[in-house]
């Protein structure tokens, strides 16, 4: 018993399990919520931000390939340098947030709803990696960030899912789970296609090209497991408006990016052997994800409609909505490469239009988190003291 009451003080800091902030079951998790938001200047906001924010930089990167691919070179270029400055931005924050609220990091990192949002630190790195070999034309910062990209695959993965294995006590599915879950997917796949792009600058790029093909393998049977949980809860458990948060669009953008995954394992087939023996198998594997992918889509604007149209839930700003913006630019550029991939010219055509859809939901989502910075800096500057000033709950802080 000692060595399980020490176990535990070690993990969650205490005697039983951190609570998790934004998690508290009860009436007066809002309250609590908006209480805690009250706290001087801006250490509320930092304590409280989302650890899914990264996924701005990879929504912001694969919009800036899925222009450079279709020929918009100045929106590329344009957003490749908004996402240095996004990358650097944030990185700074989580630093700061670590430093002066290990306990809310902590709590975030044993929440079944939000510690799955580290992922997007992995896919935001690989994302910018893959920024700087297609429009700069850069490998060496690309390799830097590919090698930090599986560091915190490999140290994510098995932190968090050993971490949530092992709590004594859980969420229901339906409390638990959502589509942010499949980011794991989404952070392995963009290693994978990272280390692609740059196998032929490595001594070994068999090696390397192999490391990434087994990535492939398991992101794409993580995917398997996990969709058919989150299908399980959206057929039996009842959904809300609240409850079809942004993040469920990556039902489709992990099953996209796993398409450009394998696209590129297919157009790199002629330097492995390996991948040239699996050749048969890597197309219809990845023909499948993107069918996958497209399936996804009306139903996603379906339930959409019904969210936004029928229950009138409101558009406001928040950053999971980042996590809906990365699947369209991603099937922009899954598309572009399978058709290459598959020698299939036709399906060349889809990307020419997606992509104004892309940038479009990214312009707006962009132009929301400004408003927002710009409001909460007048009214930091309007309020005595430069204390923050009382907002109301978002539905990031819940999810």
């Amino acid at each position: 018993m000692a060595l399980k009451r020490n176990l535990s003080k070690i993990v969650f800091g205490s005697n039983r399990p951190w609570r998790p902030l934004a998690a508290a079951a009860g009436p007066n998790s809002a309250v609590d919520s908006k209480a805690a938001s009250h706290s001087t200047g801006g250490q509320a906001s930092l304590r409280d931000m989302h650890p899914a924010y990264f996924s701005l930089v990879m929504a912001t990167g694969i919009v800036s390939i899925a222009a450079h691919l279709t020929g918009s070179l100045g929106i590329s270029a344009t957003l490749f340098y908004i996402n240095i400055t996004a990358y650097v931005v944030l990185w700074t924050l989580l630093l700061a947030r670590i430093r002066l609220h290990w306990q809310a990091v902590r709590a975030d990192f044993t929440s079944h709803a939000r510690g799955v949002g580290f992922f997007t630190m992995v896919a935001g790195t690989c994302v910018l990696g893959s920024q700087f070999v297609l429009i700069a034309q850069r490998p060496a910062p690309a390799k830097a960030l590919w090698v930090l990209g599986v560091v915190l695959c490999v140290l994510l993965i098995y932190g968090i899912f050993t971490v949530l294995t092992v709590l004594p006590v859980k969420p229901t599915l339906d409390k638990g789970l959502n589509g942010a879950w499949l980011i794991a997917v989404v952070a392995a796949q963009s290693v994978s296609i990272l280390g692609v792009q740059l196998a032929g600058g490595f001594q070994s790029p068999e090696r390397v090209l192999f490391f990434c093909l087994c990535l492939w393998l398991a992101a794409g049977m993580l995917y398997v497991w996990t969709i058919s949980l989150i299908f399980y809860r959206y057929t039996f458990f009842v959904m809300t408006p609240v409850d079809l948060a942004p993040p469920y669009w990556i039902n489709m953008g992990a099953v996209a990016i796993s398409t450009l995954a394998g696209s590129q394992l297919i157009l790199q087939s002629d330097s492995s052997p390996v991948l040239g023996d699996m050749l048969p198998f890597l197309r219809g594997v990845t023909l499948a994800f993107w069918a996958t992918a497209t399936w996804w889509i009306p139903m996603l604007l379906t339930l959409g409609f019904w969210r936004h149209v029928y229950c009138r839930f409101p558009f406001k700003y928040d950053p999971l909505y980042w996590g809906a913006v990365f699947p369209l630019g991603m099937y922009t550029v899954c598309t572009h490469r399978l058709a290459a991939a598959l020698e299939t010219p036709f399906l060349a055509v889809i990307p020419k239009y997606t992509f104004y859809v892309a940038f479009a939901a990214w312009a707006l989502v962009f132009m929301g988190l400004l408003r927002m910075l710009l409001r909460t800096a007048l009214a930091w500057g309007g309020t005595p003291g430069g204390a923050a000033p009382q907002t109301p709950t978002t539905q990031s802080e819940s999810t």
